[in-house]
């Protein structure tokens, strides 16, 4: 064997390799995307679990907030209908809508005084609080993992194996400008 073969199948070894480790990555960053879903889809679940408990023990005391209440529930439905398609376009909408019915929840329980003393209520009021902020965190793991992917998938040469093998960009979760405002706390009292 010469050199220049031995040199040939050396490069074309160390090209294979480097396809194989760039392919690797491409799946790793995929998987990652997707173990960041299933992160906020196990929370959704258990918020969407927790809110009939809420609206519930609410009913009790609030009777004359029926709207308020309904709103919720919509919310929440169109919440659980985006999570169950995967639709991650429907998502940031929905969670705007349910916010914001949390909001106004929260916020006409104030003028509730034995609701808010009710240690149901509060267990409740905390669980979902609590919910939104871990969904929060893991909104941001999500988001950064989906750029990872994408800009690696847009990267030289990964685009190359990305485009062989249909390695396709993800979409962030993204919520509305009106969730990311402050809250207006005179227009919720009012």
């Amino acid at each position: 064997m010469d050199v220049s073969t031995f040199i040939f199948w050396g490069l074309l070894a160390a090209v294979v390799i480097y396809g194989i480790t760039l392919y690797n990555n491409l799946v790793s960053l995929k998987h990652n995307v997707d173990k960041a879903w299933a992160n906020i889809d196990v929370l959704l679940k258990q918020r969407h679990d927790e809110l009939p408990k809420l609206v519930e023990t609410c009913k009790q005391y609030m009777q004359y907030e029926q709207e308020t209440l309904d709103k919720v529930m919509q919310a929440r439905s169109a919440v659980f209908n985006a999570r169950e398609k995967g639709d991650v376009a429907a998502l940031g909408p929905a969670e705007t809508q349910l916010r914001m019915g949390l909001g106004n929840l929260f916020a006409v329980a104030e003028a509730y005084p034995d609701l808010k003393a009710n240690d149901n209520f509060m267990h409740l009021q905390n669980r979902i609080s609590g919910l939104e902020n871990s969904i929060a965190d893991r909104r941001e793991f999500y988001n950064e993992s989906v750029n990872n992917n994408n800009v690696r998938i847009e990267q030289f040469p990964d685009v190359v194996i990305a485009r062989m093998f249909n390695f396709g960009p993800r979409e962030l979760l993204e919520f509305s400008e009106e969730e990311k405002k402050d809250v207006n706390m005179k227009q919720l009292f009012e």
